[in-house]
């Protein structure tokens, strides 16, 4: 189970969150940036949801220290201010997201998941959706066991969209991230590349590369 640092001095707003993840997560909790950093230091925390205005000290300064310790822990700022300043500010420290009061929860939940998400790709360079595999240390995509031989250009492909299940990617977005900004190659050889794909992932009945006519592709987690 994944834990949770909440960092609100707000003991209503604390209870409220608290109850609203525990369900689902292992909740700690602190009243300031100097008793959160205290709990970082002391064990492993997988994710960090801080309001800012705090005493002591407020959740920018917390997100800055977390970062320049070298913590790459995902951080969510969860705060009434609104303006755009503050969340230049925020990103621009290294937050992972910026949620503003009053909190719908089950986004909140849907974000949260999504950052851990990242966060464990990201840390193990592996994608595991039913009994698809994807190695991204090793190159190697695997099915019940079984290995699937892709080129370079299928691996990389397959890998960005399943690290953003749902997002659209256009065109033009693969060609420069995928192929590179000085590439000559053309939309006809990412529409080559998705082909081979798809027949190579054929038997998968967890995923779909979907083509949004006009725009781009994204894949659809099934399982």
């Amino acid at each position: 189970m994944a834990v949770i640092l909440l960092v609100e001095d707000n003991k209503n707003t604390q209870l409220l969150t608290m109850a609203r993840l525990k369900p689902y997560f292992e909740v700690v909790t602190a009243v300031d940036g100097f008793e959160a950093l205290d709990i970082i230091y002391a064990r492993h925390i997988d994710l960090v949801i801080s309001d800012i205005m705090m005493p002591n000290m407020d959740g920018m300064e917390l997100l800055g220290r977390i970062r320049s310790e070298g913590f790459n822990t995902p951080v969510i700022l969860l705060t009434a201010k609104q303006a755009f300043q503050d969340k230049r500010e925020a990103y621009g420290l290294g937050a992972d997201d910026y949620v503003t009061k009053p909190v719908n929860y089950d986004e909140l939940l849907l974000r949260i998941n999504a950052l851990l998400r990242r966060a464990k790709i990201a840390t193990e360079r592996q994608i595991k959706i039913g009994k698809l595999c994807i190695d991204e240390a090793e190159h190697i995509v695997s099915y019940d066991g079984n290995s699937i031989i892709l080129s370079r250009k299928e691996f990389d492909l397959l890998y960005k969209f399943l690290s953003y299940p749902g997002k659209i990617f256009t065109k033009k977005q693969l060609l420069d991230e995928v192929w590179g900004l000085d590439s000559e190659c053309t939309e006809d050889t990412i529409k080559t590349h998705i082909n081979r794909l798809r027949n190579k992932l054929a038997d998968c009945a967890e995923i779909e590369i979907v083509t949004i006519k006009g725009f781009g592709y994204k894949a659809e987690v099934k399982a």
